[in-house]
């Protein structure tokens, strides 16, 4: 019997025996801690799938329709928020299932619980500000407190929505400048172009004027305004007289109010102003303004 086949016949023999003592544990392993990882796994695919379709009809359900906006832009809405709960339910459910498999392989999972609490706690530390404003983003999109095209203003910064983020509003103002707010620092909201947006506009006349005069030609220039081609699209409810708001110092101040659609009353208001002032010239109306009298002191004679 030469060399080679005595090393091979030693070799065939370890392996039997290491094949009848690994079979001895690995199929009563098999048959319980193996069967219970296939459950596991497949029950968390389950319950994915289940939490999924859930959360789905949930948001659905939590997100009012806005009459004012578009189909897209409110299913844009929706999926977005679908995406962030339905991820964050996924890295739970996988991380809870990796736990529950690795303790059927017989690894203890309480030191690696106790060494993710410790990581927790330090990210916890570090990272409050960020997670602060992750769940503030999530609110802000959820209730929908403004989309992006809306005019807002917030505590530090206004402007033009230009992009929402889960941790961060952009913001373009009226000069140009770009204000990126993060939204755990956003206290309080005025969302300027919210549905509808109002034409809020005080007019000051003189106090000669007949005030009836005044509001049949407020009211003759708002009805115009609402009717013109070019204009009546963005009105839903014209600029007309609504009371005798203030005796100021020099002028009766007349409130005008009107609706247009969202952002559009900056550009109606202004049409508006320009009609009125040509309005009241050509009626003889006085539009007053503050004036100054400088009276000169008279040089004293004296006597010769």
């Amino acid at each position: 019997m030469t060399f080679e086949i005595l090393i091979e016949e030693n070799m065939k023999e370890i392996f039997e025996k290491n094949l009848e003592k690994y079979s001895e544990l690995i199929v009563p392993w098999l048959l319980t801690s193996g069967v219970k990882v296939i459950f596991i796994t497949i029950a968390a695919f389950i319950i994915h799938k289940i939490l999924a379709k859930f959360i789905a009809r949930a948001v659905k359900i939590a997100v009012r329709p806005d009459h004012f906006s578009s189909p897209d832009a409110e299913e844009k809405r929706e999926n977005t928020l679908i995406q962030i709960f339905t991820t964050t339910a996924q890295i739970a459910l996988i991380i809870m299932a990796t736990l529950m498999i690795l303790q059927e392989f017989g690894i203890e999972i309480a030191p690696i619980l106790a060494a993710a609490g410790i990581v927790g706690l330090a990210f916890g530390f570090g990272g409050q500000y960020l997670i602060r404003d992750v769940i503030s983003g999530l609110f802000i999109i959820l209730e929908n407190q403004y989309r992006i095209g809306d005019v807002v203003s917030f505590d530090n910064a206004s402007g033009a929505v230009q992009e929402i983020s889960l941790r961060k509003t952009t913001l373009r103002d009226m000069d140009g400048t770009v204000h990126h707010i993060p939204h755990g620092e956003i206290k309080k909201v005025s969302n300027l172009s919210k549905d509808f947006s109002r034409i809020n506009l005080d007019m000051g006349v003189s106090y000669n004027s007949n005030l009836e005069h005044v509001i049949t030609v407020i009211n003759k220039v708002g009805n115009d305004l609402a009717t013109d081609p070019q204009w009546k699209t963005s009105i839903l409810a014209p600029p007309l007289f609504l009371r005798v708001n203030e005796f100021a110092d020099s002028a009766i101040m007349m409130k005008i109010l009107g609706e247009t659609l969202p952002s559009k009353q900056w550009e109606v208001t202004g049409e508006l102003r320009k009609r009125l002032k040509a309005a009241f010239d050509k009626e003889g109306i006085e539009i007053p303004f503050p004036q100054m009298v400088v009276h000169q002191p008279q040089p004293v004679e004296t006597e010769k």
